[in-house]
């Protein structure tokens, strides 16, 4: 007993259901768990709805129910080589589940190997997923993540071959768990006779390159900038707003409400901001250095978007970096030919 208290894992936790209880009944047994989350710039962050400012993340409030120390790990440029040129393909959307799960327990490894401890679990549940968690995928990424032997499922490890822990007795895999397939009966069970409440539903809706209009929106960047122009910046970016193109191939962003509005104003992305002083209404983010012309027909974009849509003339303010503030005039254009142009 005292061997197997010293004996530390590191435990993938989203924050979902299945990672929190992979972790729980890890602490049952007495493993230390030590939680790493990665960030990897392709997520909804967590937000008040009302005020919008940021909340404790699903990882986050996780590990501080668990009682078990988080590490969160920034990975967004490293991860966008993984995003362009997937080795196994992409998902329904622009995800590319298999060698997303790859390069996260690649990282899991290095942070075992230098901190000391002893192997790593997920909360993947064989059959879940259609792609990236059924029997011969969950092998692959156990192979080319290069932890073959060292990566535990609990809740679904009596379905597949004995990991070294259990070989060691450092895990008891009679108290593991033999869940297979989509259904969630079995983890909601567990998690009350474990007393978890408040979990994150389970779903794949917090990663933008599941959704397919940020999936449209990346394509689209790639094929107009190039994947030399994609950082974590843009990847953000990509998720905000209304996104336009010009006849010109001008990309212009526009707020759909307050904390979008806000973040475009202080992103720092070069370009020209645009706004109605006199309606309430979007701001708006044209990248680069726009012409004259593409000016004009994004302030148009912008009145069409405010409270003062319906006048025959709304007041612009065009700023460029902290240079003096500009007022034009323009007609509104129709929201049915904004949308014509959506990206």
């Amino acid at each position: 007993m005292n061997e197997r208290k010293q004996i530390k894992a590191v435990g993938m936790l989203s924050g979902g259901l299945d990672s929190t209880l992979a972790v729980r009944v890890m602490l049952e047994q007495g493993i230390q768990v030590t939680a790493l989350h990665f960030r990897t710039g392709f997520s909804y962050p967590r937000r008040d709805r009302e005020t919008g400012a940021p909340l404790p993340s699903d990882a986050e409030r996780a590990a501080e129910m668990l009682g078990v120390p988080l590490e969160i790990i920034e990975v967004p440029e490293d991860y966008i080589p993984v995003v362009l040129h997937p080795r196994f393909g992409y998902g329904s959307g622009m995800n590319p589940c298999v060698d997303c799960r790859i390069f996260l327990l690649r990282q899991a490894k290095a942070w075992m190997e230098t901190h000391g401890h002893h192997f790593v679990l997920t909360g993947e549940v064989a059959g879940q997923r259609p792609k990236s968690q059924m029997r011969p995928t969950l092998k692959t990424v156990e192979r080319e993540s290069g932890l073959e032997g060292y990566l535990l499922r609990p809740l679904s490890a009596r379905l597949l071959e004995p990991t070294i822990p259990e070989q060691r007795g450092w895990v008891d895999r009679g108290r593991l768990y033999a869940i297979e397939g989509r259904g969630r009966k079995e983890q909601i069970a567990l998690a009350a006779e474990f007393g978890i409440t408040g979990y994150a539903q389970p779903s794949g809706g917090c990663c933008y390159l599941i959704h397919q209009t940020y999936s449209r929106r990346l394509r689209d960047f790639l094929d107009r900038e190039g994947e030399e122009a994609l950082n974590a910046a843009q990847a953000q970016l990509l998720a905000v707003g209304r996104h336009l193109r010009l006849e010109s191939g001008r990309k212009v962003i526009v707020g759909r409400h307050e904390r979008e509005n806000d973040y475009l104003e202080s992103c720092d992305m070069p370009g020209v901001l645009l706004a109605t002083p006199d309606h309430p209404g979007p701001v708006t983010l044209v990248p680069g250095e726009p012409t004259r012309e593409e000016i004009e027909q994004a302030a148009r974009f912008t009145a069409g978007y405010s409270d003062g849509q319906d006048e025959p003339a709304v007041r612009v303010e065009v700023r460029r970096g902290g240079g003096p503030v500009e007022v034009i005039t323009v007609k509104p254009l129709p929201r049915e030919e904004a949308q014509a142009l959506m990206v």
